[in-house]
């Protein structure tokens, strides 16, 4: 059967969903300078493919331009077409980078942490996600048994991750029922960003190569676990040496890297509603769901918002080189450029107000009443995508972080979001976003 190679061009949108155009594989070199048309409007389109209220309406034109960097190829050798595609930037018809693009406002936000401290972020993306198949069992939790079931998945998984420059550390079956948790290799700047997006289309890929389907939502069961995303921060120097750790430093953190954690948890209410973008998002950031109800930190407290990871070793080089803190009040409804933008504006706004580093949490924060959380500088979060929509459009930072248009285009697009949600109960809710994610 006769057929032609074809790139498809991707961006990871507002909504949380990887959308794009393909192409004729021979133009990839003259895609990669006139780019391939796109409309301003598609940034109004929910995950649920309804469309908000915004400025851009049927008038504007813009470019979808692939950046040869991200180009994948993998072909799996089993008769099927290969997987084949790069990430790309949309940028107005004179280059210009459009202010809704979310690989532009990531971009943005890594020169301004370079301009104000001079580091690079150092990050990886941690997936939760459950596979849905005709095998689906009570596996325990972390268990061979668990592990044996999803053998052919997880040998070619890793090997289709490879082939797409995505370094896979561990497959672990993990707690809720047929969930599993892939943790990859850390990526300087954009790049984590990118491989994030990589690691999700690979895994969905390799799903239906094995006759499966995957799910990274946010929580499918009400009474089970649900699926977050654990961001991995830490920071390099111009040089590439790692400045996160201080062994004199508060909890082992130079001033520097306790600032930007500061700016980071004082922030989070104002910028959630990006990171945790789903209204089913606040059903897992709740107490005592090993995710983040609170904005605080944590010394290896898997409900901290912020949690200081452990370490293994005694010389100190070694330390600094694995030293890192993980965020944890993500998920994978959310676009990982907006993801690691949020943090990063927030970090550098605790870096430029020299906020100091709050003390790690060690009890039980749900136990405690609004007093006394606010006398220690701790708040709920936000417990609903309302709230937390609602902080976001009062928040001053954000419009000097993002630009008014973007805000106002990301509030329209959760507002139809929601809207398309009206009068589903929490079940019908979870198992619209399970269709989607």
């Amino acid at each position: 059967m006769i057929g032609e190679p074809l790139v498809f061009v991707a961006t990871s949108d507002l909504a949380g969903l990887v959308r794009g155009k393909a192409f004729a594989e021979s133009e990839l070199a003259a895609r990669q300078t006139r780019g391939i048309g796109w409309v301003p409007t598609n940034a109004l389109i929910t995950c649920f493919d309804n469309l908000g209220d915004g400025p851009y309406g049927s008038l504007g034109d813009l470019l979808l331009v692939p950046d040869a960097e991200t180009r994948v190829v993998v072909d799996y050798e089993d008769g099927s077409p290969a997987e084949n595609f790069a990430i790309g930037n949309i940028v107005t018809l004179d280059g210009e980078p459009w202010e809704c693009c979310t690989r532009g406002q990531l971009a943005s936000a890594l020169e301004r942490l370079q301009s104000v401290a001079g580091l690079q972020l150092y990050s990886a993306f941690e997936h939760e996600f459950q596979l849905v198949s005709p095998q689906a069992s009570d596996n325990p939790a972390f268990s061979m048994h668990g592990h044996r079931l999803q053998a052919h998945f997880s040998e070619v998984l890793f090997a289709a991750l490879r082939k797409a420059g995505v370094e896979p550390d561990s497959f672990i079956n993990e707690y809720g029922r047929d969930q599993y948790e892939l943790p990859i290799g850390a990526s300087l700047g954009i790049d984590a960003a990118d491989a994030a997006v990589v690691f999700r289309q690979i895994v969905q890929a390799s799903a239906k190569r094995c006759q499966q389907s995957v799910s990274f939502s946010p929580i499918r069961d009400l009474d089970g676990v649900g699926n977050g995303v654990h961001v991995h921060l830490s920071f390099k120097n111009a040089a590439g040496e790692p400045v996160m750790y201080d062994a004199g430093g508060k909890h082992g953190l130079s001033s520097v890297a306790g600032s930007f954690i500061a700016g980071v948890l004082k922030y989070l209410p104002e910028f959630l509603c990006l990171t945790a973008p789903s209204e089913i998002s606040y059903q897992r950031l709740t107490p005592h769901r090993w995710s983040a109800a609170f904005n605080n930190l944590g010394a290896q407290d898997r409900e901290a918002a912020m949690r200081i990871c452990p370490i293994s070793g005694r010389m100190q080089e070694t330390i600094a080189r694995q030293f890192n803190v993980e965020y944890r009040a993500a998920d994978a409804a959310a676009s990982p450029y907006l993801v690691l933008a949020a943090l990063i504006h927030a970090g550098v706004q605790g870096i430029e107000e020299q906020l100091p580093l709050p003390d790690a949490t060690t009890d039980d924060l749900s136990l405690l009443d609004t007093a006394q959380l606010t006398a220690r500088g701790i708040e709920r979060l936000p417990q609903s995508l309302s709230e937390a929509l609602s902080r976001f459009e009062q928040s001053d930072h954000t419009d000097a972080w993002f630009g008014e248009t973007f805000k106002s285009v990301y509030v329209a697009l959760k507002k139809a979001e929601l809207a398309y949600l009206d009068g589903l109960t929490i079940e019908q809710k979870c198992a619209a976003y399970g269709r989607v994610f």
